[in-house]
């Protein structure tokens, strides 16, 4: 199976000048924790919910000026279309990322790769591997 059978085609994204209250408002009005930042079309980094929480609202800088390039998380891991959804999944467990943007060969994003995605396609003990694994206590 490849991870083109299980992503989440298409999502929403920013710019890495976006404010954070709108990066915010968008990932409410979509149902979702994490927002692709592009320059010129291509990824340059990744927006979620728990950088929005501990850099943008426990960190030291104005919330009101803050944007994407502020807070977004660089050197974003992502996967290919045509990776193997196994592939995929072992670099969310090693890394323990909950998300993973799916991307084409010019880095830009087409789809997302969440955990949900991956526990509604593929077999219960695969999607439970993941789930324990990335959800794992930090030692």
């Amino acid at each position: 199976m490849k991870v083109k059978d299980v992503m989440h085609k298409g999502t929403t994204c920013v710019e890495s000048g976006t404010s954070v209250k709108e990066i915010a408002k968008r990932m409410r009005d979509s149902d979702v924790g994490a927002i692709p930042v592009n320059a010129d079309g291509r990824l340059v980094g990744i927006v979620t919910d728990r950088d929005i929480t501990c850099r943008a609202l426990a960190g030291s800088g104005n919330l009101t000026t803050m944007t994407a390039k502020d807070v977004m998380t660089k050197d974003v891991l992502c996967c290919s279309p045509d990776d193997d959804i196994k592939v995929a999944i072992e670099t969310m467990e090693a890394k323990q990322i909950r998300r993973l943007p799916v991307t084409d060969s010019h880095k830009t994003v087409i789809g997302m790769l969440s955990l949900g995605d991956i526990s509604h396609r593929v077999s219960k003990e695969l999607s439970g591997e993941a789930l324990r694994a990335v959800s794992g206590h930090h030692a």
